[in-house]
């Protein structure tokens, strides 16, 4: 018999961490893999994005840091809640402040790496977002935030180097 596991979105800020300007927290992952493009051979990184709640604009999944959890521990809560995916969390690619589009105060960033071992049929916010693996080139385009465009090429200079510690 088959294990069932109900996985559900956390929601509410009242778990939510503010930085002391007021500006939330919020934690990301790049999820990516490792394709074999038939034609060459050769492997080729592919990075998950999913859309936005309110609309169709692409971006790596993220969501608030909440106190009870670890940096690494909200990253990879965030991609299995929105983009249904399960793997192992690197190490930091960086912090960034940014302005809020809709409250106009400075949020503070934190994205990591997730190298994808499992994507799931059923996630939490499968009806709300959708899910699309791209090549890098096309992510960086079509990436809606400029601070998620600055830790993919971070991930991609990362992943290119011959040491791999930092992953």
């Amino acid at each position: 018999m088959a294990a069932v596991c109900l996985l559900v979105s956390r929601s509410g800020r009242h778990l939510q961490r503010y930085n002391n300007t007021g500006g939330r927290q919020v934690v990301g992952c790049i999820p990516y893999r490792f394709k074999e493009d038939t034609m060459s051979n050769e492997l080729e990184l592919e990075v998950l994005l999913v859309s936005s709640q309110k609309g169709e604009a692409l971006m790596f999944p993220k969501g608030g840091w909440e106190i009870d959890e670890s940096l690494e521990e909200a990253a990879s809560r965030e991609s299995i809640e929105e983009a249904g995916v399960v793997g192992t969390v690197g190490n930091q690619l960086g912090q960034w402040n940014f302005i809020s589009k809709r409250h106009g105060i400075y949020y503070e960033g934190h994205m990591f790496p997730l190298f994808v071992n499992q994507q799931l049929d059923i996630w939490p916010e499968k009806n709300l977002r959708k899910r699309i693996w791209m090549t890098v080139p096309q992510a960086r385009e079509i990436c809606q935030h400029w601070w998620m465009k600055e830790a993919l090429d971070i991930l991609v200079k990362r992943l290119s180097s011959q040491d791999t510690r930092e992953l």
